[in-house]
């Protein structure tokens, strides 16, 4: 009895012991023994009207997860381009270019690319979600532009004759090479970019090359992805000798001629027919690319020419408007033709009118030199220093000598001679010059933007009510 006692009582010590390391094994981490598994996905799978442009991406996981950088070529997009993968903890992070509107973008992630630490692999997971459909701008009553019918191109002209007099298009010079420079500083300026960005054709006759080359045209494509419009122009260079590789638009630096042109077989004639040649290469992309454009070319044609007194001063400064009114026109009417022949079908007319400056007594208005309204969408005018009272009076002359058309301020920034400022958008809103845009020239040394407009300036007009910044640009 004593003994039974005896062992019962031991065996009572005991078990609390043999209980306790049994609870130490408790504390000791949990094997997983299932793969990882999707929980949620943003944006959700079948979402819509996602924006276009950089789109972030994330999956996440019921438990933490690992995934090899080697393994991002693997996942399978339709849609869009992967730019970047990354897992952190339970999320596995997607960064992807969805440049396209109305596009539905699709993800697979095949089975075992994400595993957990004891590398068992997920399953297979696909998802999608559709991108925002574009705006439909209904077509203008009574109004067609005079070459363009591409999809984009005529939505483009829609809009502007939409916008026409009740807000001014934001815009600036690309800083002359292929680029977003200027544009990207205004936006560091004022938080705001530019509605439009302006790109010059002025080097085509050096492209290709390792500065320069608009036959790839993804800055420009950058630029529409990210919601911009287009504007294009061309200070057309030519050798300042016939065979010299130097080159000029002045017509007091070069022998060419615009009369020559016309003769098949000059120098004249052979230079003008192989830069278009580049020009349309260029074009035909962008048209192909889904991208359309205001098209600018020989601007500001009559230069003084139009001056009532003449005098040594009283010239074009252009080599396509020194002979004279008649030879430019047949210019333009040539490119015109030329353009289309070749299948370009989106670009907005821009035809420049030079030089009156609201002084009836010292210039005629230049409308002998206007193309005539089959071939010009809009009419612009340069303005540089100009006050608002005189924004007001240049604008009403020209929308009463062309009041089928629209007027735009092609070119503005202070006065070279004078440093005087040019009018903020406010004020010659205000005075009644309702242009359909205004274009900021570049590398005028003014503040952070280094445009012909000044840091305040570029403050004042992105932040006026009466400005079409990018942002307010319909999807």
């Amino acid at each position: 009895m004593m003994r039974k006692n005896l062992f019962t009582l031991l065996l009572m010590t005991v078990m609390p012991l043999l209980i306790g390391c049994g609870d130490d094994d408790n504390d000791e981490p949990k094997v997983t023994t299932t793969a990882p598994k999707m929980v949620a996905v943003t944006p959700a799978n079948g979402a819509t009207d996602i924006a276009t442009g950089t789109v972030d991406i994330t999956v996440e996981y019921d438990q933490d997860i690992l995934f090899a950088t080697s393994s991002a070529s693997l996942i399978n997009i339709s849609g869009g381009t992967i730019t970047r993968v990354q897992s952190s903890g339970k999320t596995l992070a997607i960064t992807a270019d969805c440049p396209s509107q109305g596009t539905t973008v699709s993800i697979t992630i095949p089975a075992g690319l994400v595993r957990n630490s004891q590398q068992q692999g997920a399953e297979a997971v696909s998802f999608s979600f559709t991108t925002v459909q574009p705006t439909v701008i209904p077509p203008t009553p009574g109004k067609t532009p005079v070459a363009a019918t591409t999809a984009e191109a005529t939505r483009l002209y829609n809009y502007l004759w939409q916008q026409y007099g009740k807000k001014t298009i934001s815009s600036v010079m690309a800083n002359v090479n292929w680029n977003n420079e200027c544009a990207e500083k205004v936006y560091r300026l004022t938080g705001k970019y530019p509605a439009m960005n302006c790109y010059d054709f002025i080097h085509v006759c050096f492209s290709p090359a390792n500065w320069i080359d608009y036959t790839n045209i993804t800055p420009v494509q950058k630029w529409v992805n990210a919601g911009g419009l287009v504007q294009l122009m061309w200070h057309f260079n030519v050798p300042k000798l016939q065979g010299a590789d130097d080159y000029t638009c002045t017509p007091s630096e070069t022998t060419f001629r615009a009369a020559n042109v016309f003769t098949e077989g000059s120098w004249e004639n052979r230079w003008f027919y192989s830069q278009m040649d580049k020009v349309v290469a260029t074009m035909l992309k962008l048209q192909e690319a889904g991208i359309a454009a205001t098209w600018r070319p020989f601007h500001e044609a009559a230069g003084n020419a139009t001056a009532r007194q003449q005098a040594g001063w009283t010239k074009a400064w252009f080599w396509w408007g020194y002979d004279g009114a008649e030879t430019y026109k047949r210019l333009w009417t040539m490119m015109f033709d030329y353009f289309k022949q070749k299948g370009i079908h989106n670009l907005i007319w821009v035809w420049t009118t030079q030089n009156y400056n609201g002084n009836s007594a010292s210039f005629r208005q230049d409308t002998d030199w206007y193309p005539g309204d089959e071939y010009v969408d809009i009419v612009a005018r340069d303005l540089y220093g100009y006050s608002a009272a005189s924004n007001k009076k240049e604008f009403d002359e020209i929308q009463a000598a062309y009041p089928d058309k629209m007027v735009a301020l092609g070119e503005c920034g202070r006065d070279g001679n004078s440093g005087t400022e040019a009018a903020r958008p406010a004020d010659f809103w205000s005075a009644g010059a309702h242009w359909s845009h205004f274009m900021v020239w570049y590398q005028g040394e003014q503040g952070s933007t280094d445009t012909m407009c000044s840091d305040a300036w570029w403050k004042a007009a992105m932040s006026s009510p009466d400005v079409i910044t990018r942002d307010l640009l319909p999807n």
